[in-house]
């Protein structure tokens, strides 16, 4: 009988944190580009702002290259391994070259000039606050909200555009990065487990599984050196969590690439 788990990802550096939120804000967008009303049209701003925002904070052309070179010289070392499809292996190679030269072909940062408008800086500076890009908060705004469907279309497609590469990059770099690595069988403890990190080792994403029929979930923290779990139940009341008396197995395994 197969188990359906719940997965809790904990990046354990900050460029996998950068990573795995710029993964989420760009299936956001996925989603909200398959609508066709306003409040979709405002989902799909809100989350281009929220996107710029980490942009402006992190050079990530540079971040993802190094992830792409490091992952073409480990899969590069196993290209003389019999036990490697070696057709399925240069396929691979050939898209992390193919994806490393649309980055770097890219002079500079990522180019998102046109996206530091007049307009853009306003919901940016009202984002924030509560319903603060209302029509009368921002006219301009409601007045492009109100234009013909292919027009905003053109424009949106521009902006999203803008990031295909890094965005290419990063599922390549997370998707090597899931897939390596054992899992373990844990118990937490009366709901509490620590384990110390091999400084030695680069590890940098650690994925506990837990089965659905467990009333609890993983509160992870943690870093170089260490990570901690709490399996805490949830309560929709005005209590608080509380952490589990029993004994909580799990699965877990740590990424490295």
């Amino acid at each position: 009988m197969s188990l359906d788990y719940i997965n809790y990802e904990f990046p354990l550096n900050e460029r996998m944190r950068v990573f795995m939120r710029l993964e989420q804000l760009f299936l956001q967008l996925d989603h909200f580009m398959s609508g066709t009303n306003i409040l979709d049209k405002r989902a799909i701003i809100s989350t281009l702002v929220d996107i710029l925002q980490i942009f402006s904070r992190h050079d990530l052309k540079a971040e993802t290259l190094k992830e792409l070179e490091r992952h073409a010289n480990r899969l590069n070392q196993l290209s003389n391994n019999q036990e490697v499809d070696t057709q399925r292996l240069q396929t691979i190679l050939d898209e992390l070259s193919t994806t490393s030269k649309s980055l770097y072909a890219r002079n500079g940062k990522i180019d998102i000039s046109s996206m530091q408008s007049n307009l853009f800086q306003a919901i940016s500076q009202r984002n924030s606050i509560p319903a603060g890009t209302c029509s009368f908060d921002i006219p301009a705004y409601h007045f492009w909200l109100q234009q013909p469907e292919e027009s905003q279309q053109k424009s949106i497609h521009a902006w999203v555009n803008q990031f295909a590469p890094i965005r290419k990059a990063i599922e390549l770099t997370l998707s090597f990065l899931r897939l390596s690595g054992a899992t373990s069988e844990q118990i937490a403890k009366q709901g509490f487990f620590q384990s110390s990190l091999e400084t030695a080792q680069p590890y940098q994403l650690a994925i506990l599984q837990l089965t659905k029929d467990i009333p609890y979930y993983a509160e992870i923290s943690g870093g170089k050196h260490r990570i901690t779990a709490r399996f805490m139940s949830l309560e929709m009341g005005l209590e608080r969590p509380k952490q589990a008396n029993s004994d909580i197995p799990f699965q877990l395994r740590y990424c490295i690439f």
